[in-house]
């Protein structure tokens, strides 16, 4: 009978827990809806505002700005956008060694999301930042982020601005992007740009096709790119973290319907088990009775 006392322990106890998993399911999947709706939504406008900066630098080779001059240093900040929370499936897990294959090893960090920050701390790596975004992601919340690797960047402290976070594809499928922000149009060693990542909406070869465009600007050209750019970094900052959040909520709602579909199965197994104890207990009653009563005739 001890048998059967444990495994109805174990029954209950695996009850719990799928209770557990089946409400953060619930509250993931609440969440995941929302965070994809926003993430989609700024794709159109993120690609629209990609196109215009190409089409300006294609047409007005002579304009310059710090923002799209090359730099041939070393020196590198990586903005690192992971979770504040666990029970993602390996989210972070992806996005660490994504970082650690396409980064420099001298590199510095600007972390958004505790489980990867707890990470770089760990190893050692310096983290010159750190920042909180709240639930669902404000555009004036991720603004002060792009300000300060802008900043970084304009004051010569690094040659080149990354981006790690973990791009949405849909629900099933999260990928993680090590990308090029600044400098932009920087192409080094075949390493991809914002733009070309983030949102996965534009393509250059595919643009160069595209009919000639013709603008008219007021008040300059150059006054038009100090305006743009500082936009553009901006807006790819914030769509990475949206992108970032979708990818999380979705994995999240996976892995926590993939843990209350294993311990329902399990409930059904202990279950079984329980059963054939009970009965083989009960069948070996049986037996002691009928030979106690044979004995007694």
């Amino acid at each position: 009978m001890a048998n059967l006392r444990d495994i109805r322990r174990r029954i209950k106890s695996v009850k719990n827990t799928a209770q557990i998993t089946r409400a953060m399911q619930l509250v993931a999947a609440a969440k995941m809806k929302r965070a994809q709706d926003q993430a989609l939504a700024g794709r159109e406008y993120a690609l629209r505002l990609t196109q215009m900066i190409y089409d300006v630098r294609r047409n007005f080779v002579e304009e310059t700005h710090p923002f799209i001059e090359p730099r041939h240093g070393k020196r590198e900040l990586v903005l690192l956008i992971s979770t504040d929370k666990g029970l993602c499936g390996a989210l972070n897990t992806n996005l660490a060694r994504k970082v650690k294959a396409l980064t420099q090893a001298d590199a510095d960090f600007v972390t958004v999301g505790r489980k990867l920050r707890v990470m770089c701390e760990k190893l050692g790596k310096k983290v010159v930042a750190d920042f909180t975004v709240r639930d669902p992601v404000p555009f004036s919340k991720t603004r002060p982020i792009a300000t300060f690797l802008s900043q970084q960047y304009l004051e010569g402290n690094y040659d080149k601005i990354s981006i790690a976070f973990t791009s949405f594809v849909n629900t099933l499928r999260q990928e993680p992007e090590v990308v090029t922000l600044l400098p932009i149009h920087g192409h080094r060693y075949g390493e991809h740009q914002a733009y070309e990542s983030i949102g996965k909406g534009f393509s250059v070869e595919e643009h160069k096709h595209d009919p000639e465009r013709d603008y008219s600007f007021e008040p300059s050209v150059s006054e038009v790119l100090a305006a743009i750019l500082p936009l553009y970094v901006n807006y790819q900052v914030f769509q990475a973290v949206v992108e970032s959040r979708a990818s999380e909520h979705s994995a999240r709602m996976v892995a926590m319907k993939s843990a209350t579909d294993n311990a329902d199965k399990f409930i059904k197994e202990l279950t079984l088990e329980y059963n054939k104890l009970r009965q083989g207990a009960i069948t070996s009653e049986l037996l002691e009775i009928t030979t106690a009563m044979k004995a007694m005739e």
